[in-house]
């Protein structure tokens, strides 16, 4: 997927190896988190953790993007797919952050077999959702996505200013 590409390119420009710049990955991360989650309500928010994070750093809790239109539930599948999603993106990059910082929220990762039951949950849902589900899904998806882009490169912007 392309959008997911982009936002890959986009957080490599991050250093999570200094705190300065790993603070600014994490705020970005909060305004994303903030309206995602708050459009979603998933079982298991990370919010919290991200705020602490950001606390531990000395970094106060940034106010959310607005949230993405998810008044159709494959749109809200599809912010659910991208927050889960994530989490497996946040076990891989947790191992770059430097020694002695906070790693609450990218070490939250999935319990054993809670990506495969969310996949079959994801899967069940598609089956029943009907005509339209799966594109809007995909919209969805597109839509966290890129608000991830946008967090991102708006605090790279701040960090070069």
């Amino acid at each position: 997927m392309d959008d997911h590409r982009r936002v890959d390119s986009i957080y490599t420009g991050f250093s999570l190896g200094t705190p300065r710049s790993y603070a600014a990955f994490l705020t970005a991360h909060a305004r994303v988190l903030g309206a995602l989650e708050a459009a979603v309500a998933p079982d298991r928010p990370r919010q919290p953790l991200l705020a602490d994070d950001l606390a531990a750093l000395g970094v106060a809790m940034p106010d959310p993007l607005a949230q993405p239109d998810v008044r159709r539930d494959g749109a809200r599948w599809g912010v659910r797919y991208a927050l889960e999603g994530s989490r497996l993106g946040g076990a891989m990059l947790a191992r770059q952050v430097g020694e002695g910082l906070p790693r609450a929220y990218l070490t939250a990762a999935h319990g054993k077999g809670e990506w495969i039951a969310f996949q079959r949950a994801l899967d069940s849902a598609a089956a029943e959702g009907g005509e339209g589900w799966l594109e809007d899904a995909v919209q969805g998806a597109r839509a966290a996505f890129a608000l991830f882009a946008q967090a991102g490169e708006a605090e790279q912007a701040a960090a070069r200013a």
